[in-house]
């Protein structure tokens, strides 16, 4: 799917960002472990999925509201939209 038949109001925050870090950048602070990893598309930063315990990839939403991330995981090429709660590859 382009990007133009995304029905996402906040396309226009996407940058050409890559991951800041190999993991999750705040459990790796905490010593934690993580499920499986996100990545801003504004910023950069890398989080842990809401299958992880620690949520870090929806607290850095919730911190920053830098809309828009996509999973990091081995061939995994979908994004996702927490304002639209849409999703798209």
């Amino acid at each position: 799917m382009t990007t133009e038949a995304v029905p996402c109001t906040h396309l226009n925050t996407i940058r050409p960002v890559k991951p800041n870090s190999k993991g999750c950048e705040e459990c790796i602070k905490l010593g934690d472990t993580w499920v499986h990893l996100r990545m801003c598309r504004e910023c950069g930063n890398v989080g842990c999925c809401d299958d992880s315990k620690n949520k870090h990839a929806t607290k850095h939403f919730h911190a920053t509201q830098h809309p828009i991330i996509r999973s990091i995981q081995p061939g995994e090429h979908w994004s996702w939209c927490y304002i639209d709660e849409v999703g798209w590859e």
